[in-house]
């Protein structure tokens, strides 16, 4: 038995036509589509025009900026080294006593002549009672003194009385010694040419008068003496009392003066605001013994001005009455004006606890900065109201152009 491996059989044509060749030449060809290449393109073609715009836009926005730059610092001279400032009034006791009330709080607006601490016056109250006393003591003394005066001038005028009149007597007196010397004489003369007009008893009579118109004279004198050491011990008694006076209406000046310290003291329990302001820096509790000289809060005042420093270099243009445009960090937004009030007078190192001295190590040339005080206009710190603070930072343009 024979056997044979089967072939395979060649496969059956196909009874779907092959495809016809292509024409060889056409009058048309038929576009290809795009390719990534070429979409690509189209694509940087489209979003390179708002790219040239928006760079258009940067490069206006920077010419516009560089413009007002140049023309800003052609007008104006500029710093950010100044601040806010103004009147900060420190309230301290003027005596020392415990604290009775506080009336103020940290921040409160208070107006001038407010009431803001009242100090324990008791002690004080009775210094001034002490003090009234003793005024109406030495008044008192200054009249008696005055009384005194007024008893050693009567007596003084009365011893001067006295000695006018025993002058008087001592002139009565001489007259009549001169009547009985005369009368001695004559009646001695008489007796001697021996007329019989005169008797020895007529002689002795005669000498008897004169002796004792002469007694009377040495007492007349006597008496003057003493009168005239009278005159002077009343004028004596009238110096003491007329310096005694004085010394008494001295010590009612003296009281017075007293009684006004007193007085004085007693209105220092009271501490009212000197200016309108705010309250700042509290450091007063009801309660507390408070010391003569002891701060116990500041008043900062209503008006505020700036201060800025500007670079000597800077200083050539400006003068007073310049305007001024200001910019606070603390009010954003708000462009506030003024104008420059006064420069200092030196520049701010001159005014540093120790100034500067060139002449002394290596020499650095520094440039130096000079205070410029410039006030707000009236009308922009009534718009802004409290929200101005001592102390903030400021922008400052000055307007030279």
């Amino acid at each position: 038995m024979s056997s044979s491996t089967a072939l395979p059989e060649p496969p059956a044509p196909s009874s779907t036509p092959a495809p016809a060749a292509p024409p060889a030449h056409t009058h048309h060809a038929r576009a290809e589509p795009p390719g990534p290449h070429s979409r690509g393109k189209a694509k940087q073609g489209k979003s390179s025009l708002p790219r040239r715009v928006a760079l258009g836009v940067v490069a206006a926005g920077f010419l516009g900026w560089g413009t007002h730059f140049v023309l800003h610092s052609y007008r104006y001279e500029s710093t950010d080294d100044a601040y806010v400032t103004g009147h900060l009034h420190r309230i301290s006791a003027q005596v020392s006593a415990p604290v009775k009330e506080v009336r103020v709080e940290d921040n409160q607006v208070v107006a001038a002549g407010d009431v803001l601490v009242v100090l324990d016056p008791a002690e004080f109250q009775i210094a001034v009672e002490k003090a009234r006393a003793a005024e109406a003591q030495v008044i008192a003394q200054s009249a008696q003194a005055d009384a005194a005066v007024g008893q050693a001038e009567a007596q003084a005028a009365g011893a001067e009385a006295r000695e006018a009149q025993a002058e008087s007597q001592l002139k009565q007196i001489n007259a009549q010694l001169e009547l009985a010397r005369l009368t001695q004489a004559r009646t001695e003369q008489l007796f001697r040419n021996n007329t019989g007009a005169s008797t020895q008893a007529d002689v002795d009579a005669a000498r008897s008068a004169y002796d004792a118109a002469s007694a009377s004279a040495a007492a007349a004198a006597a008496n003057i003496a003493a009168l005239k050491a009278g005159v002077t011990s009343a004028h004596a008694s009238l110096d003491a009392a007329r310096a005694q006076a004085a010394a008494a209406k001295a010590s009612i000046a003296t009281a017075r003066a007293a009684l006004r310290n007193a007085e004085l003291d007693l209105s220092y329990t009271t501490i009212k605001a000197p200016v309108a302001g705010r309250i700042g820096n509290k450091s007063v509790e009801t309660g507390n013994r408070v010391q003569a000289g002891q701060a116990l809060f500041a008043i900062a005042s209503n008006d505020a001005w700036v201060v800025a420093n500007f670079k000597e270099t800077q200083l050539a243009r400006m003068h007073a009455g310049e305007p001024v445009e200001l910019s606070i960090d603390a009010l954003p937004g708000e462009t506030l004006h003024g104008h420059i009030d006064s420069l200092a007078p030196a520049s701010g190192a001159q005014f540093a606890l120790l100034p500067p001295d060139n002449a002394t190590g290596n020499f650095n040339k520094v440039v130096q900065r000079v205070p410029v005080k410039i006030v707000f206009d009236p009308a922009d710190v009534a718009r802004i109201g409290d929200r101005l603070r001592l102390g903030l930072s400021a922008i400052v343009d000055v307007r030279i152009r």
